[in-house]
């Protein structure tokens, strides 16, 4: 039998029990919420209790009472890697006795015996002082004692000072604790980055060759000038010759068609070489140094997938599927065929060789620099394989971050980030409606998934060119970026298709016609037009602007028009104020009345507040809850920074 007298329940955050450990990022807080209660009427102090796994002992901090028997604290996580935490509370006597002097002082009573009683909580809190605050106990002793010392004793029993050091120096009775957590903590990265994905075979200086690495530094300069900070390669291993795929999804291929780049291996090699055509190892490392120079990473595609003549096919039978008839099980997702990719079959006796071996190739390119990788089709492959080889790469590396393509159920989606996948794919490439994207947003800002899910938004893909930017004019492109980029702390797009507003699609499917996915593309990277000017202006306001650089603390507002978007945003310290406003209708302008929350802001109505547009730099005094804006589809979208 354990004896105690305080219950500890609903603790907060923490996800299925504990089984999972809650996400942040260096220099963010966690707020911990939790219901503690005791028996009778004793008054009940509880703290959390937190440290990093390389520290020794853990730090506490007090919660407060918030009524209802519930308690709040928050901590601050300084370090990358795992934190844990805990709820501890106990029966506070030292406070309870001081709460029934006061009690009983204000109803009149004499409280001789009481102060008696306190000599014995003073006597335990002395060894615990120095200097004036010992000085000052060791005089309260005494005069609790003495008789004619009673009108100051009653003083200072019931005084703040020493209430503050009753709580600073807390006696734990009967201590419980909860189930201890964790927190993982990624670099800042992980909730605020700006991707761009290309591909380097389409970075030929002429029309009719194939793009090499050298090639495709050339364009690193004008990725780098408008904004980016992740440059996003597809597989850049040598490419499948055996059931190659041609243009447009063609099962069959022509003499030079350059095949499908997630159709992974051949005769020169498998998941650790790279595509001769690209260029040499050394020439790789020179692109990704170069990235550096432009304050950009270079993220890699993990797609763990073989072409039907890997060698791994060859040396590692065993870690693939054979059909009844002998021939091998290429990738399906019925109608859909994918003759010229066949899968790992993670179901295999030798499942331990093959995920060793995964994790070796990852490994392998966090040699070359490699830091981020999106992963390709993580959904396909088990869980716990996801859980393990993220888990072994960051004991040794944490700073590597993984990105999960999975445009799958939510659930799926939602499994995937928490075995630990640093951001996810999400479904804002389909939400268009205004009704739509904002319970999407609520969803993954105000559910539980706030904890874990970092969403990354991309308005296309080499894979999804969505209904809606098919023959899209400039207007709707800019307010699918703006949306993404204000909306959210990670965004990326496929260009140059995306600035180019190059929209032919497959018909009937949301898929690009002449997809670079199955042909090498020569494109004129030197030109720049309104949406490469205006993806500068965002990028860089997002850069400037914490409010930008997260995706949780963001509020809607109430706007007169169902073609306007409105929504707050603010940093944790709430030193930066963002109030966005976005035109969803790409043809003609739309105005209405946007309602501020000024309660948030901490504003009384009439009070002057001024807004900069921080997109067209003009400024605007507004007074009222209520005020005007009109967003013409030439430049849908307002960004105003809130002074007030």
């Amino acid at each position: 039998m354990k004896q105690e007298r305080v219950v500890i329940e609903n603790v907060n955050p923490q996800l299925q029990c504990g089984e999972f450990f809650i996400k942040r990022v260096v220099g963010e807080s966690v707020v911990v919420q939790a219901d503690v209660l005791g028996d009778g009427h004793d008054v009940i102090q509880a703290e959390v209790a937190f440290k990093h796994e390389n520290d020794k002992a853990y730090t506490y901090r007090r919660m407060e009472h918030f009524g209802n028997d519930v308690y709040k604290a928050d901590f601050r996580v300084q370090k990358q890697g795992y934190y844990e935490y805990k709820v501890e509370g106990w029966v506070d006597n030292p406070l309870n006795w001081q709460h029934g002097i006061e009690a009983k002082l204000k109803d009149g009573q004499i409280v001789t015996s009481e102060l008696l009683d306190g000599v014995q909580y003073l006597t335990i809190l002395l060894p615990k002082l120095k200097g004036k605050e010992k000085d000052y106990v060791a005089e309260l002793s005494k005069a609790f004692q003495d008789k004619g010392s009673y009108e100051y004793a009653v003083k200072e029993a019931v005084s703040a000072k020493l209430h503050k050091l009753f709580v600073d120096h807390p006696l734990k009775n009967l201590v419980n604790s909860s189930k201890v957590l964790q927190v993982y903590v990624d670099r800042k990265k992980a909730n605020f980055s700006t991707w761009y994905e290309f591909f380097p075979r389409s970075t030929a200086s002429e029309p009719g060759k194939h793009g090499t690495f050298k090639d495709a530094e050339r364009i690193l300069p004008k990725i780098a000038a408008m904004g980016f900070d992740t440059v996003y390669l597809p597989p850049i291993h040598p490419i499948g010759e055996v059931n190659r795929k041609g243009k447009n999804n063609s099962t069959v291929a022509k003499e030079g068609d350059s095949g499908v780049p997630w159709g992974i291996g051949s005769r020169f090699g498998g998941h650790k070489s790279i595509h001769p055509e690209l260029g040499t190892e050394e020439d790789f490392k020179a692109f990704i140094k170069m990235a550096g120079e432009f304050e950009m990473e270079v993220a890699m595609d993990l797609a763990f997938q073989a072409a039907p003549d890997h060698p791994y096919i060859t040396s590692n039978p065993e870690w693939f599927r054979k059909r009844p008839d002998g021939t091998m099980q290429y990738a399906e997702n019925p109608p859909k065929k994918y003759q010229d990719i066949v899968n790992f079959y993670f179901e295999s006796k030798e499942y331990q060789s093959l995920w060793k071996e995964l994790l070796d190739v990852t490994l392998h390119w966090i040699g070359f620099g490699i830091r981020i990788f999106r992963v390709d089709n993580p959904h396909t492959k088990p869980y716990y394989f996801w859980n393990w080889l993220i888990s072994e790469v960051k004991k040794k590396h944490p700073d590597v971050l993984f990105l999960a393509e999975a445009f799958s159920r939510p659930k799926v989606m939602q499994q995937l980030a928490k075995q630990g996948f640093s951001q996810s794919y999400t479904y804002y490439t389909w939400r268009v409606h205004k009704h739509e994207l904002i319970e999407y947003m609520v969803e993954l800002t105000q559910s539980e998934m706030k904890e874990y899910y970092r969403p990354n938004f991309w308005p296309n893909t080499p894979d999804i060119n969505p209904y809606h930017l098919q023959g899209a004019n400039e207007s709707m492109h800019l307010i699918r970026y703006a949306m993404a980029a204000t909306l959210c702390g990670n965004l990326g797009i496929y260009g140059p298709v995306f600035e180019y507003m190059v929209t032919d699609s497959m018909p009937g499917k949301e898929e690009y016609m002449h997809s670079e996915k199955y042909e090498v593309h020569f494109w004129d990277w030197s030109i720049e037009n309104k949406i490469t000017y205006l993806i500068r202006k965002i990028n860089q306001i997002r850069k400037d602007h914490p409010a930008l650089q997260q995706t949780n603390q963001i509020r809607f507002c109430t706007i007169e028009n169902e073609n306007l978007l409105a929504f707050y945003k603010w940093n944790e310290e709430r030193t930066d104020e963002l109030l966005i406003v976005i035109n969803l209708d790409p043809h003609y302008p739309q105005r209405g009345m946007v309602q501020l929350p000024l309660s948030e802001l901490g504003v009384e109505a009439g009070k002057p507040i001024q807004m900069r547009d921080l997109v067209t730099d003009n400024s605007y005094i507004w007074y009222n809850e209520w005020n005007f804006v009109d967003l013409p589809a030439s430049l849908p979208f307002h960004i105003f920074q809130i002074k007030k």
